[in-house]
């Protein structure tokens, strides 16, 4: 086919020659034929022109002969042409001439049936080069008739078929004037009625089967190229002026519009009222030969087509009529009830109506006329043809619905929740155990002809009862293979737009009478990611590929709007709170529906509760439900009659019914409105009930023929009679108009009804059936429910386009969890590397959309998700971590484990560990749950040695920073010390065997060390310790939920793990000590700890939050210490220090430093020796640098009882004794206090005992060189502290005058504490100690230092009984006696002689008038007790020295005053004293009081033994 030119090109050549060359060459192929080769023009004297300027009488008969034979000769031909030449001759510019008359030849040829194809082919050929060289252009007159004449012509075209192959060049060459014609320069002013004329044509040799494919498909390619030229003419059309004249020329009665028709076999349908009317084809006309042969297949069956308008009729350029036209044609034959046309015809016309819709774009929308078309048969026989089994007609139906909803999506709102919804259903994934899908009440059958749909019709109603979806549904068979995939494909394609999920949930999530479109699209998208049936074990099928590229594509452009490129939400459209709360009612009205359909009043109930009816308190309850009930389309309509047919719902009724607008309606649509609002119920009562309150509302419309409301009553039960006897198929005798009529006599108040106003009626429902909701199938249903749908689509508006970001958050909280594990499936298991990737991409715009809209959950479930995806997730942790092999590479040493070496192989699940890490670096603040997941890849990797070394540190108060070590220390082995050949063998034999297997250590091969270099390199990729740095500015939500991730994983580890394995362990284990099943170490539970407490210290301004999470951990370990590794206890002693000089700066939190300290003080001594070191260490730390925190006495106790419990540990009892050395300095700031003194006398006696603890050891090992001062730090610090105690002297009165204490509280709080430690270390095992304590106690005692007064009894009697008395008893212990045999009477000594001298000075004093026997007498015991302990020791004559002395001194302050010679002037305490003193010395030394003291008048008593022994000795 020749090319169309859009403008009349230049040519050298002239138009007179060119118009002269086509005539001599269609007359040349005239005369090859043997018909035409005689025929030649004669000018007779009644034939020309000639008689007429003669003045000749020409036969009227004759001329009227020649008149009617005109033009259907070959002579009459022939001579056409040749009176066109002539013409063309005489005229000296042919453009003067009418361009009708120039092509008159040409169209009689192209008309005559008696041309033969080449003949009409070589005419066809002129006119398309008159086309060409433009003889038929703008500037020619008469055009707009010539080309009316032409498109008439070329409609009309007849010629005697000859072979198939000539002939059907014929029909191309009309073909291409045709294009010529209307897409040219000229086609502008073709009218409609020859755009209709040429449109058929080529429309008509399209559909033609018999015709050639080559054939069929030009005309095709012409069609569309005409299709694009009429509808591009929409873009320059007004719609309203063209939609006005429209209606101008439907109300004209004279006007006929244009008409289109093509020829197909006729079939009459009677439920269409549109089907194609029949025209005729463009065909050759048979000859003789071969008429009969293909009359039946080609000769036209329909009436004439209009014929061309008159020349002085003025014609407009065509418009919206023809387009019309085009459309209604194109429509019509897509109708798969009408069984005229086959499947290649219906293609044919998908692919014009493609072209349509490509071509006119959105434009089309603005008219009216053909939207309206469009949108209702036009869709519905779209949808229809989307079930088609054929797969071009399926193909091409779906392409050209896309193009649809491309173009025209505002106005298609409900057809596409159809569509949708369509869709959906028929790619759900069927139950495997369904063998005969159910596909609909409409499929009757098989089609009656190869490729065309089936005659039923889908129903379209309500495919779950239950539910009650407002949208209609096409049930058919699940698709399968290449339908599921075209199916999938257009969803693809139409849900492009980077708004479609938005406007999905925009228009039918938050439209209570619409499905959830958007949540179902993304639901079934989700599920299509994953394989069904028995596809598991096979590669990934197109359709999941194309369902993930769907997922992808709504997180991708949601992404997008988050970062902004999103449109602003025009004031216009509804407000988005009042969108958010019809969607947020939407449930409510759901479950209100679906509970009025099981049981209505509770249904009610429930609305009422929930608010949705009877808000409004001026509205009457009745209309709010009546409301309510009519506009919700969820409702079960049979369930609805039934209840508004009740007696107690009369007034509910009559609301319900007041909500129709029966104003100027018939009563017989005014009936079918409300009967097909629900269905009437079946009980005679409730049907006479509904109909008189109907017969009520609309009698009072003021119908204009009915007289009263009974008879609107009676007219009403005719209808529902008259309905139901003309289309119940078990009626066979039919009601006729007159039974109809005599059945209404005198009915209408006593008259008869007007014979017309019946008839009205009577037809209206015999051609038009009342169908009653829910109760028929097939095409009564489809064309009900599809009524049902326009009529929504009225209410239901536009739908709204907008690509707002406004509903994302809401939008991505209903669908995150099946979008993101449907991205995790597919990452998991497609091998496409572009899948792969993008798969990737999407969960970092899930992750940036979850911190986006501030969404944890969603955060966790992709971190999740990518860590089972990593395989770094093990399954169980070994406790004990083998010896794998190090190597070193490059200088570095790599430890190649397991878990480097399997990783290194694991590609897919290196990239989700990159893309994990990649995620939440930056990302932290977003992620709650999914730290555990972070923490177990940590510790599994920790246990690897694949770990950065930074996050394997630990701190402590000694050595500063150290790596946990993955390996508890082995003790060395003894070295066998037994010799001989028995021990050679045996050591031979048992090495190497006898090593343990934790010594083995495996070779490393070439792949492993490649492998493992692998994963470091990813691991180094994961930048993990830029990850790890991050975590320590978090915000303090999600650091606590870090902090209590760890908590738990090492609760597991140790406590949790503890419980079940103690449970386990049979008794007598070897892991058993004292009993107690004690864990192994685990530096797993190490790792989990340092790193917990790690990142609670370096984020104090969070400590209030991670405290309590910490210290439940801390306090379970140390609370059963001993069942756990001393390793990991340190560590927790340790930890809870460091947190506590936190807690420390944290005023609220102080209380929770003296908790720690008591959880530390309840330790087992073997615990707290183990961990002394760093005990004091972190406690002295703590002292130091948050002294103020200690302060009450209680506080002070706890902090020096902590202290005493590392005493035993040398390096701890340096530390801890520098500590109190530091508190007792002179300094600017006193330190010691009346609060801290007691429990520094404390811990100072300790020290003094740990010394006298460390020489008794001494003693008994018998070493050889003693323990001193000069040669042990223990005793030196022993001796230095009771050098302090004495100096706390110093203290005591400035603790007077600062707390305006009295001197007896002095006494007894600070005095006596003091004087018992002292008294207490006079007896310690060290000599040193021992003499200085008791030096420092004499020097206390009898100084002026202590707050004691003489004068009050009960202090000094204090003194002796709790500090003196004591002593000296302990030191007659014979016990006391072996600690120091040598040095231990030395003290005895000493201590006698501080008895006496005490006794001296607090007791024997001027003036003292307290009743002094008892301590006298005791003070007497102790000295007969020293005396008698040893007599070969020095006690034996220093004892009565010393009683010598006391005695004296009581005699001379007149308290032991021997009885006079005379009258015994002495009182009663002088008496009862000296008959004591008396009596008890007389036990130990006779005579011995009468020669200290003896009486006045009695001479010198003789020597008493001792002092003659003493005498004797001494001379």
């Amino acid at each position: 086919m020749a090319a169309t030119t859009s403008s009349c090109p230049k040519t050298e050549v002239s138009v007179r020659h060119i118009l002269l060359s086509e005539i001599l060459s269609v007359t040349s192929v005239m005369r090859k034929n043997s018909r035409w080769a005689s025929s030649f023009h004669t000018f007779t004297a009644r034939d020309s022109a000639l008689a007429n300027r003669l003045g000749l009488r020409q036969n009227s008969q004759y001329r009227s002969h020649y008149a009617s034979e005109r033009g259907s000769t070959e002579q009459e031909l022939m001579g056409g042409f040749q009176e066109l030449r002539r013409l063309v001759k005489e005229v000296d510019d042919i453009h003067t001439l009418p361009l009708a008359t120039l092509l008159a030849p040409f169209f009689a040829i192209i008309r005559s049936p008696l041309s033969t194809g080449p003949i009409t082919s070589a005419a066809l050929s002129s006119l398309h080069n008159f086309f060409l060289c433009g003889l038929i252009g703008p500037g020619a007159v008469g055009l707009e008739n010539a080309l009316a004449e032409l498109s008439s012509t070329v409609s009309r075209c007849k010629f005697e078929t000859s072979d198939s192959s000539g002939d059907e060049v014929v029909l191309l060459k009309i073909m291409t004037v045709i294009q010529s014609c209307m897409c040219g320069s000229m086609g502008e002013l073709v009218g409609d009625i020859e755009v209709c004329e040429m449109l058929e044509t080529v429309l008509t040799t399209c559909c033609q089967m018999r015709l050639s494919e080559v054939l069929r498909r030009s005309a095709e390619a012409t069609m569309h190229a005409l299709v694009r030229a009429a509808f591009s003419r929409l873009h320059s059309l007004d719609p309203q002026t063209e939609e006005n004249k429209l209606n101008d020329n439907a109300q004209d009665p004279n006007s006929s519009g244009p008409e289109m028709t093509v020829q197909t076999k006729p079939v009459e349908h009677p439920l269409s009222n549109l089907a194609p009317e029949i025209g005729p084809e463009v065909v050759p006309e048979p000859s003789h030969e071969n008429a009969d042969a293909i009359q039946g297949e080609q000769k036209p069956a329909a009436e004439t087509l209009p014929q061309s308008p008159k020349d002085d009729i003025p014609r407009a350029p065509y418009g919206l009529p023809s387009i019309l036209e085009l459309l209604r044609v194109l429509i019509n034959i897509l109708d798969p009830t009408d069984q005229a046309h086959t499947d290649s015809t219906r293609l044919t016309a998908l692919r014009v109506l493609n072209v349509a819709f490509e071509v006119s774009g959105s434009r089309i929308m603005q008219f009216p006329s053909l939207s309206a078309l469009i949108l209702d048969h036009g869709c519905k026989y779209l949808f229809q043809l989307a079930r088609s089994d054929s797969p071009a007609v399926l193909q091409t139906t779906l392409r050209t619905i896309s193009t649809m909803f491309e173009t025209m999506r505002p106005k298609l709102k409900m057809q596409q929740e159809l569509f949708l919804t369509f869709v959906i259903d028929r790619l759900a994934v069927p139950p495997s155990a369904m063998k005969q899908p159910s596909i609909g009440l409409g499929m009757r059958g098989a089609s009656p002809r190869p490729g065309t749909p089936s005659l039923g019709t889908p129903q379209l109603g309500i495919s779950d009862p239950e539910k009650a979806p407002s949208t209609p549904r096409l049930l058919v068979a699940p698709a399968r293979g290449d339908t599921r995939e075209l199916l999938l494909e257009t969803l693809s394609i139409i849900s492009r737009h980077p708004s479609f999920m938005v406007d999905l949930y925009i228009n039918y999530d938050c439209d209570i009478n619409c499905e959830n479109m958007f949540e179902k699209v993304i639901d079934f998208a989700t599920k299509g990611i994953y394989p069904h049936g028995s596809n598991h074990d096979f590669a990934p099928q197109r359709s999941q590929y194309i369902c993930l590229d769907l997922v992808l594509a709504f997180v991708n452009h949601m992404s997008a709007r988050a970062e902004g490129a999103h449109g602003q939400w025009p004031e216009s459209f509804t407000a988005p709170d009042d969108l958010r709360q019809t969607k947020s009612q939407k449930q409510l009205v759901l479950t209100g529906a679906s509970r009025f359909n099981a049981k209505p009043k509770s249904g009610i109930a429930f609305l009422e509760e929930n608010k949705i009816i009877y808000t409004d308190p001026s509205e009457p309850r009745t209309l709010s439900l009546a409301k309510f009930l009519k506009s919700c389309s969820r409702l079960d309509k049979r369930l609805l009659g039934e209840y508004l047919g009740k007696p107690e719902n009369i007034d509910l009724l009559k609301a319900f019914m007041g909500l129709f607008d029966f104003k100027g309606k018939t009563v017989a649509d005014a009936m079918r409105e409300f009967m097909e609002a629900f269905r009437l119920p079946g009980e005679a009562q409730q049907i006479s009930r509904v109909t008189e309150v109907f017969a009520e509302v609309y009698f009072a419309t003021q119908p204009a023929v009915v007289k009263s409301q009974d008879a609107i009553y009676i007219l009403a039960f005719s209808i529902i009679m008259l309905n139901t006897d003309q289309h119940n198929r078990q009626v066979r005798k039919k009601m006729t108009i007159e039974d109809y009529k005599r059945n209404l006599r005198g009915q209408n108040d006593g008259e008869d009804f007007p014979a017309e106003y019946l008839q009205n009626i009577f037809d209206s429902i015999r051609k038009q059936e009342i169908v009653m909701p829910e109760e028929h199938t097939g095409q009564l249903g489809f064309e009900y429910a599809w009524k049902e749908l326009l009529q929504r689509t009225k209410q239901a508006g536009d739908f709204v386009m907008c690509n707002t970001d406004l509903f994302d958050a809401d939008m991505f909280k209903a669908v995150w969890k099946p979008v993101i594990s449907a991205i995790a499936y597919a990452f998991i298991t497609f091998e496409d590397d572009y899948v792969i990737e993008r798969a990737i991409a999407g969960f970092r715009q899930c992750a940036t959309l979850a911190r986006h809209f501030n969404m944890p959950d969603v955060f966790d479930y992709v971190v999740v998700s990518l860590s089972q995806a990593t395989s770094l997730l093990p399954e169980s942790l070994p406790t004990q971590v083998p010896n794998y092999p190090v190597v070193e590479v490059e200088g570095q040493p790599i430890t190649v484990s397991s878990l480097s070496v399997k990783f290194g192989t694991n590609f897919k699940g290196q990239l989700a560990a990159v893309v994990l890490f990649n995620i939440v670096n930056g990302n932290g603040n977003a992620l709650r749950e999914g730290w555990t997941q972070v923490f177990e890849m940590f510790e599994n990797l920790f246990l690897h040695s694949l770990l950065p070394a930074e996050m394997l540190q630990m701190e402590d108060f000694l050595g500063g920073v150290s790596t946990i070590p993955l390996r508890r220390s082995q003790p060395p082995r003894p070295q066998q010390q037994a010799n001989g050949l028995l021990s050679a063998l045996s050591s031979y034999l048992m090495t190497p065997y006898s090593a343990s297997t934790d010594a083995l250590v495996p070779e490393a091969t070439d792949a492993d060390i490649e492998n493992t270099l692998c994963t470091i390199d990813c691991i180094n990729s994961c930048r993990l310790d830029d990850f790890y740095r991050q975590i320590l500015q978090l915000d303090a939500e999600a650091l606590t939920s870090a902090v209590r991730a760890l908590e738990a994983l090492a609760h597991e580890r140790t406590v949790a793990r503890l419980k079940q394995e103690a449970d386990d362990v049979p008794p007598n284990a070897d892991s058993q000590q004292n009993g107690v099943y004690s864990l192994p170490y685990d530096p797993a539970s190490v790792f989990l700890l340092e790193t917990m407490v790690s990142i609670v210290c370096k984020t104090p301004q969070h400590i209030e939050e991670l405290w309590p999470i910490v210290f439940e951990h801390l306090s379970a370990l140390l609370s059963t210490p001993t069942q756990y590794s001393i390793l990991l206890i340190e560590r927790a002693v340790v930890d809870l220090l460091r947190i506590c000089l936190i807690l420390a700066t944290k005023p609220s939190l102080r209380d929770q430093v003296y908790v720690s300290f008591d959880v530390l003080a309840d330790l087992p001594p073997s615990i707290s020796s183990s961990v002394a070191e760093q005990l004091a260490a972190g406690l002295i730390l703590i002292a130091t640098k948050h002294g103020d925190i200690i302060r009450s006495q209680t506080e002070w106790n706890l902090a020096f009882a902590l202290l005493r419990s590392t005493i035993p540990h040398p390096e701890a009892s340096r530390q801890a004794f520098e500590f109190i050395s530091s508190l007792i300095a002179d300094g600017p700031e006193q330190r010691v206090t009346p609060d801290n003194l007691g429990g520094l006398i404390a811990v100072l006696d300790e020290f003094a005992t740990v010394a006298g603890i460390v020489t008794d050891a001494q003693q008994q090992g018998r070493r050889t060189q003693s323990l001193n001062a000069s040669n042990s730090p223990i005793i030196e610090r022993g001796l230095k502290a009771v050098e302090i105690l004495f100096d706390l002297k110093k203290f005591w009165v400035s603790f007077m005058e600062q707390s305006n204490m009295t001197p007896s509280q002095v006494w007894r709080q600070y005095c006596m504490p003091v004087l018992s430690s002292l008294a207490h270390q006079s007896i310690n095992t060290s000599r040193e100690i021992r003499h200085t304590a008791i030096v420092h106690l004499q020097r206390l005692i009898l100084g002026p230092h202590i707050a004691l007064d003489p004068t009050d009894q009960s202090q000094v009697e204090e003194l002796f009984n709790r500090v003196i008395f004591p002593l000296l008893d302990e030191l007659l212990k014979p016990q006391t006696l072996l600690r120091d045999p040598m040095g231990m009477p030395e003290t005895r000594l000493r201590a006698s002689a501080l008895l006496g001298k005490a006794f001296m000075h607090l007791e024997a004093r001027d003036g003292q008038q307290a009743d002094i026997r008892v301590t006298w007498i005791q003070v007497l015991d102790l000295l007969d007790r020293l005396m008698n302990v040893d007599r070969r020791d020095q006690l034996y004559e220093a004892v009565p020295e010393t009683l010598k002395n006391v005695l004296l001194v009581m005699n001379a302050t007149n308290l032991l005053v021997p009885p006079p010679s005379g009258e015994d002037t002495r009182d009663h305490r002088q008496k009862a004293l000296w008959a004591a003193t008396h009596e008890r010395i007389e036990r130990f030394l006779p005579g011995f009081l009468s020669e200290v003291i003896p009486s006045a008048g009695q001479p010198e008593p003789p020597s008493s033994p001792l002092h003659k022994q003493k005498k004797s000795s001494t001379s």
